[in-house]
């Protein structure tokens, strides 16, 4: 390839610098590299480049940073890029220094020293030819027009940087070849709708004006620059006064990145590109650098200072978020994200506020509350069946009174209300997100970005290359294993190894992974995920086996205090218990999701990504909703009755709910799950587990030795990124957001206060992830994104599911449908009067099973002959004791009726919403089609110009003006001439 044949030359005030080759200077002697350096460097540019931020000159800024490990004894000279030590130090250094070792011979290409046996090769052989592989990576990235400079005389012993600067033409042609939108010297004005429309939104932002940060991208701008995709033919249309800050530094890093994506290195026969480099460890990390330091007293003001003080501090909490400097310096796919995760926490408002009033009007109206007050009145003394086996005796309905007043807190009719006020909430949400995505496509430029991102999830994983390599080798060996086993000698040596290789070559091009290569982790992936489902659900089974026998136990006890806080002890323990286990197996599930994805070998960065999204959702939901999926709808079901209970291993009687409902357990279970995971594990585990690392890294780098604050003055830039913790995408930060929205929403009837509590926690959420994005992680590499994805489409579907949720959680786990059906059908008078009495069934205790019978009878002082039971059943005196009763069949009837029609009507409703709100709004349908038609303008402007020149260049009225001649006429002319002549 024939270098600069392609490309335009580089600017003349690129190329009035000069340029450092660091590998050239390690060869010469320490004098003369002493002397390039001091005459390249004069002190301000070497007081700036001391930052990190530029290469030696101080002029060429470091867009992309590489590692590798370096293994250097301690006698042996070290290389140096920096002037950090004084004269008499050098000199000194250059007297002791043993001349430079010799280059080790490079290894045989024939064979893949990756893929050969580790036996083969030992440790110093590894190291060179990944040496190797770097020096001709390097070359490659060179000849791509990128310039490096190599520092491995710092302060982080056995990590060498590699620091990589995109010249002007270099920028230009990848933004061309990337379709980057860029703005152009045209600007328009952006008008609102209506001069009403104006300035109510001009008073909205005055009112609000305290809730913006102090940051620019937050004012409202009147005047837009039209964008185009870059071209160098049409240069003159941006405005290139400042090319250093034309290309920010969010943009010139993903540019180096897609660089470095696209070339290779081909080494031993097979190529790999920087991904494949990360992953067989001939470099240990690539990332971008941050813009600066946030704290400290001469820190100079650049964007992750502002963010920082605007965004990641917790004094901001009340304030919006500045969206478009997230974007600005992170990307637009984290910018997304924040956006998102802004808008669902403000629509979070008025759902608190609702739920708030939800549970006010349950304290408000529980001393009206009818059935409540008649199990609270002692004078009825009605004596319930027991609880337990032999160990329980009978008890009174009047010791379950503060559970019924409880559970009328959660289950009374504005229950109902709040359910539909939720799924209509959902509907909202997810409306006015697609239109706040909308705005921030038009803002940003993100319109008809589809064919670069399609462009752009093309690219092979590091992994897939590796097995596609492994299997091209396998048949490469068999098919050179075919002559030697019937007996044929080659008779060209020569010939046979240039044909092997052409072979080689085209199987690793041609070649990639079936159906059949991936069968076996598609196994293993259905096997592993149904055993992880197994293993919750036996989880689960556990704790059910904890509560029936604690509760036996406690009834024992001798302690009345004990025994009268049964319930209570038995369901906090239970819940404790559930969460522990969910914050663990959270942790495991995510582990396995991870691997088994891995296993698959996706071909590309977004295949994997939504697989692993997939398999971890699926996983993660299952292990937070199958305990409270189990107390909504199986827990009082399949007991039995007295007489005729069902049992687990014939001595666990299945548990039964309170008198008042299992719907009070269901909100004790839903409460303690939400509250422990938001704080435990989205805080505590966010805040510790990254500083833990730290100190882990901080730890194995030996700097233990030094004061953090003293030794990171003395680091440069790119060594202070490297210690911090490497961005790992935004799965968990979307997950952990989408299961709390399924706590939320799935059973909201019962615990309105959840919207609340999810509020509060995302309001620390925030500014949480903004001080990890902006102090603890490298800076992620800036991804394009128009929307949130996959994510989008299972907020969807966790909307759908809570509408069906929902309906059968009033219908089946609460009261709400026994109550309207007594009070119809049932009531002498119309009122609940009666109502608890009609729920309660009777028992002779002479009908107990062998040994199942309390083994005091005596309660009170007398002994029992009826109990009570909360079911549906005809009493033992009628023509078909405790069978069913009619009245279960027409509760039930009137369940499914409920269920029904409280679903489609909830439907009916959000696809009313769906279709009243559009998509896009108004005003930036019209700015769009607007950019169009100034687009259209500029280009037949141009076009105009242009033959108007071309115009002014030709001959006019007939007359011949030989110095108007344009040179497309002259040269005419003279061919014509030419011709004659012959």
């Amino acid at each position: 390839m024939m270098k600069n044949e392609r490309y335009s030359p580089v600017p003349n005030k690129e190329k009035e610098v000069d340029i450092i080759d660091i590998k050239g200077i390690e060869d010469i002697g320490y004098d003369h590299q002493d002397s390039i350096l001091l005459n390249s460097l004069n002190p301000e540019e070497n007081t700036r480049c001391r930052h990190g931020l530029y290469f030696q000159d101080g002029q060429r800024r470091v867009d992309y940073i590489l590692t590798y490990h370096i293994k250097k004894p301690s006698s042996s000279r070290r290389h140096s890029s920096r002037l950090t030590d004084n004269a008499l130090t050098r000199s000194l250094r250059r007297a002791r220094a043993p001349p430079p070792p010799p280059p080790p011979p490079p290894p045989p290409a024939k064979n893949d020293p990756e893929a050969a046996s580790p036996d083969h090769h030992n440790m110093d052989y590894h190291e060179d030819d990944k040496r190797f592989r770097r020096e001709e990576f390097e070359g490659n990235l060179r000849e791509m027009g990128l310039e490096l400079e190599k520092d491995e005389d710092t302060k982080t012993p056995g990590v060498g940087f590699v620091k990589i600067h995109a010249p002007w033409n270099v920028l230009c042609r990848e933004a061309e070849f990337m379709k980057l939108k860029m703005p152009t010297k045209k600007v328009y004005e952006v008008k609102q709708s209506g001069n009403v429309v104006e300035k109510i939104n001009t008073f909205i932002h005055k009112v609000t004006d305290p809730l913006h940060p102090n940051v620019e991208e937050n004012r409202i701008h009147n005047v837009k620059h039209l964008s185009y995709p870059f071209s160098r033919e049409k240069q003159h249309l941006f405005d290139l006064s400042d090319r250093d800050s034309f290309f920010d530094s969010k943009t010139r890093s993903s540019i180096v990145f897609e660089v470095l994506k696209r070339t290779k290195c081909t080494k031993a026969k097979y190529s790999m590109g920087i991904t494949s480099l990360l992953g067989s460890g001939v470099y240990m990390a690539a990332y971008p650098l941050h813009d600066g330091d946030i704290d400290g007293e001469n820190v100079e003001p650049n964007d992750r200072k502002l963010l920082y003080e605007e965004w990641a501090s917790y004094s901001v909490f009340y304030k919006y978020q500045p969206i478009g400097l997230i974007r600005k310096y992170f990307g637009e796919k984290i910018g997304l994200y924040f956006a998102w995760l802004g808008v669902y926490t403000q629509m979070l408002i008025p759902a608190s506020l609702v739920g708030v009033i939800v549970f006010l009007y349950g304290c408000v109206t529980v001393d009206d509350d009818i059935p409540s007050m008649e199990i609270c009145d002692t004078r009825k003394n009605i004596t319930m069946c027991p609880l337990c086996d032999r160990a329980c005796s009978y008890w009174n309905l009047s010791t379950a009174c503060g559970t019924a007043r409880a559970s009328h807190l959660f289950d009374n009719p504005a229950t109902v209300f709040f359910s539909i006020f939720m799924a209509l909430w959902a509907a909202f949400f997810m409306e006015h997100w697609k239109r706040r995505q909308m705005r921030l496509n038009y803002e940003w430029d993100l319109t008809g970005f589809e064919e670069e991102e399609e462009a752009q999830k093309d690219h092979p994983r590091a992994e897939y290359e590796f097995r596609v390599m492994q299997k091209s080798m396998k048949k490469e060996h068999k098919s050179q294993k075919k002559p030697s086993e019937i007996g044929e000698e080659p008779t060209n040596k020569w010939k046979q190894t240039v044909q092997t290789a052409l072979a080689g070559l085209k199987l690793t091009e041609k070649e990639k992974l079936t159906c059949k290569d991936r069968f076996p982790a598609y196994m293993t992936n259905i096997v592993l995920m149904l055993l992880m489902i197994g293993v919750t659900f036996a989880i689960v089974f556990g704790v059910i086996l904890y509560r029936i026998s604690t509760k036996a136990a406690l009834h024992m006890s001798s302690n009345p205090t004990t025994r009268s806080n049964v319930r209570l002890t038995v369901k906090a323990t239970a819940a404790i218990i559930n969460l522990v286990v969910i914050l663990i197996l959270d942790e495991v599930y995510g582990a396995v999701a991870r691997w088994l994805t891995v296993l698959e070998v996706p071909k590309t960065d977004k295949s994997f990504e939504e697989r692993l999204i997939f398999k971890t959702f699926i996983l993660k939901f299952v292990n937070a909703f199958t305990p409270i999926i189990y107390i909504a709808f199986f827990r009082g079901r399949l007991v039995g009755r007295p007489g005729s209970y069902l049992y687990v291993f014939e001595s666990y009687r299945m548990e039964e709910c309170a008198h008042g409902g299992c719907l009070m357990e269901l909100c004790i279970q839903l409460s303690i799950t939400m509250l422990g995971k938001q704080l435990i594990q989205n805080n505590l585990f966010e805040i510790g587990i990254p500083k833990l690392k730290k100190l882990i890294r901080y730890i194995k780098s030996k700097r233990a030795s030094f004061q953090e604050e003293e030794c990171d003055k003395k680091l440069q830039r790119y060594e202070t990124d490297y210690f911090l913790e490497p961005f790992a995408g935004l799965t968990p930060e979307y997950m952990e957001m989408i299961i709390q929205f399924g706590f939320v929403t799935l059973f909201v009837a019962s615990f309105p206060l959840a919207p609340l509590f999810a509020l509060l926690n995302n309001i620390i959420e925030i500014r949480l992830d903004a001080k990890k994005f902006v102090a603890e992680l490298r800076r992620p590499v800036a991804a394009r994104a128009k929307d949130i994805g996959i994510w989008y489409n299972i907020l969807r579907g966790v909307a759908k599911v809570a509408v069906i949720v929902n309906a059968f959680v009033i219908s089946f786990t609460s009261d709400f449908i026994p109550r309207l059906v007594y009070q119809y059908m049932y009531s002498p008078d119309g009122s609940m009067h009666g109502f608890v009495n009609h729920t309660l069934s009777y028992f002779n205790v002479s009908h107990f099973q062998n040994g199942t019978a309390p083994v005091d009878p005596i309660y009170l002082g007398y002994e029992v002959e009826i109990c009570r039971y909360k079911d549906y059943r005809e009493p033992p005196w009628s023509p078909t004791p405790y069978e069913i009763s009619k009245e279960f069949w027409a509760v039930l009837a009137a369940r499914l009726a409920f269920v029904i029609v409280f679903q489609n009507v909830v439907m009916l409703m959000s696809d009313i919403v769906d279709w009243l709100i559009p998509d896009i709004p108004k005003d930036i349908s019209v700015q769009i089609h607007k950019e169009k038609i100034l687009m259209v303008d500029l280009f037949m402007k141009e076009e105009q110009g242009k033959m108007q020149v071309l115009d002014n260049m030709t001959p006019s009225g007939g007359k011949e003006h030989s110095n108007c001649h344009s040179p497309l006429t002259r040269s005419r002319s003279v061919s014509h001439t030419h011709t004659n002549n012959y």
